[in-house]
């Protein structure tokens, strides 16, 4: 996926949570637009483990990004 997309993604008001579905078969979910840093290189994304604060970052390289889906995180439970 080209970063311009994902950039794009980021920046939708209001904002719309998203799967990020990499190439190696992990899926990292993105409920904030603050979670996700897109550079033409690099995406990171902040990986919370139940808490307000991130507890470590995944970074993948956006040619790995094989899709982005929004989802409704009021119907995950």
């Amino acid at each position: 996926m080209v970063a311009n997309e994902l950039l794009e993604l980021q920046r939708q008001r209001p904002f719309q949570s998203l799967r990020v579905y990499i190439s190696d078969g992990e899926v990292y979910e993105v409920r904030h637009p603050e979670m996700m840093l897109v550079t033409r290189t690099k995406v990171m994304i902040a990986l919370p483990n139940g808490g307000e604060v991130p507890e470590r970052i995944a970074y993948c390289d956006p040619v790995h990004i094989t899709r982005v889906l929004p989802f409704d995180e009021r119907k995950v439970g």
